[in-house]
């Protein structure tokens, strides 16, 4: 329902923001390069989804394998002291606990053609015990915020970019978006927890809490006694490395287990096929409301009064040109990539609104993609406190990007 909102509000915002710029400023090109903005969108949900259809083969075949082996089984009984506490609507060593991990593990690594089939994969075991099919569970929103909370221990892409125009150290924004995507994270546990009244004060929750920070801590420390460019190629090698171990252990386990594993991949590459064909006309709603809410100027005109505010209120304002990243990034990962290669042009990699802009979209992830996809994979239209819950995080990710930023640079 609130997604249904915030839809209809892109296209009534972006009609009125039209109307004034052709009336009073007499832009006779905001509507044409509208309904441009729609045809190349659609365009774009339809490339996705058919760029995503090779990637969810390989991936929900390969986990099929997994299940034949009793590898996800397996991994579910090991963490089910922890997800029980986070999912308890979920049965104790459900075979969901194994693709969760999957999943989560894989954004930690920065594996996003990875992450998306294996959250899809969890999706479809979550809408299996849910009641009511069309509205989401409770296991369901605490799953979809994990994902949008975007924690990510190797931002490879945004170091990649970075170095493509001319940062002096690349790196040098490694800790600040490790930083600011924790906090993102916790924060979106505890906002998830308390519409869902889970106690977080056991054992095996705390014990997350502080080996998510110790984590950090340690990548941080790994960071200043290893030299910068032998670590972000290191961390580039053992993403690679770990996902191909990944794909071997699932083999060696089928075959273990005796299973035909290219009949038990072919069988859930299937599934990958049917998986992207389903989320094309979800894609296309929400990338269609987000590219004419950006085309009307309604986007300028958004940071150009959080520009205002913040000078009436006597505070720095130098952030908010880093801003439209951390806008566009829940609505759009391109648009959002877009908006911090544009301003790396503008003010320099190596400048204050560069480097946060690169904070920004390290600091969470595109929560209406992936509400768009993850809920119409399976077919769920009630999202309930999922959006407040991913909104809420993606602003806890922002606020500590800007602190961070302000503390470092």
């Amino acid at each position: 329902m609130v997604l249904n909102y915030i839809w209809i509000a892109f296209f009534l915002v972006a009609f009125v923001v039209a109307v004034v710029r052709l009336v009073f400023w007499g832009d006779m090109e905001v509507f044409p390069n509208i309904m441009d903005s729609t045809f190349d969108s659609a365009k774009t949900a339809f490339e996705i989804s058919l760029g995503l259809t090779g990637v969810l083969s390989l991936w929900m075949g390969i986990m099929k394998i997994g299940e034949r082996g009793g590898l996800v089984n397996a991994m579910a009984r090991w963490l089910s002291p922890l997800f029980t506490r986070l999912f308890p609507d979920i049965p104790k060593g459900h075979p969901v606990f194994g693709h969760i991990f999957m999943n989560i593990s894989a954004n930690m690594l920065g594996l996003d053609n990875a992450a998306t089939p294996l959250g899809l994969k969890a999706m479809e075991g979550l809408q299996e015990l849910n009641p009511e099919k069309e509205k989401a569970s409770n296991s369901m929103i605490m799953f979809l915020v994990l994902n949008t909370s975007g924690l990510a221990l190797i931002p490879v892409s945004i170091l990649v970019y970075r170095a493509q125009m001319g940062a002096a150290q690349p790196t040098d924004v490694f800790i600040p978006i490790l930083l600011a995507t924790l906090a993102a994270t916790i924060v979106g546990i505890i906002v998830t927890s308390i519409y869902q009244r889970i106690n977080l004060f056991n054992l095996p929750v705390m014990l997350l809490m502080g080996g998510m920070c110790v984590l950090v801590s340690g990548v941080i420390w790994l960071s200043n006694v290893i030299d910068r460019e032998t670590m972000n190629m290191g961390s580039t090698q053992v993403a690679n490395i770990l996902l191909f171990l990944i794909i071997c252990g699932f083999i060696l386990a089928g075959v273990r287990k005796k299973v035909n594993v290219y009949d038990a991949f072919v069988e859930g590459a299937k599934g990958g096929f049917e998986t992207a064909i389903r989320i094309i006309p979800y894609l296309v709603a929400v990338l269609v409301g987000i590219a004419v809410f950006r085309a009307s100027g309604a986007m300028d005109f958004l940071v150009d009064g959080i520009r205002w505010c913040v000078e009436a209120c006597g505070l720095q304002s130098d952030f908010v040109e880093a801003l439209p990243t951390a806008l566009m990034k829940p609505l759009s990962g391109s648009g959002a990539r877009g908006m911090m290669v544009d301003t790396m042009t503008t003010y320099g990699a190596d400048s204050f609104v560069g480097r946060l802009s690169c904070i920004f979209q390290g600091s969470t992830d595109t929560t209406f993609y992936i509400l768009a996809v993850y809920f119409g994979s399976v077919g769920v239209r009630h999202t309930r406190h999922a959006v407040t819950a991913g909104l809420l995080a993606d602003l806890a990710g922002i606020l500590a990007a800007i602190g961070v930023a302000y503390l470092f640079f």
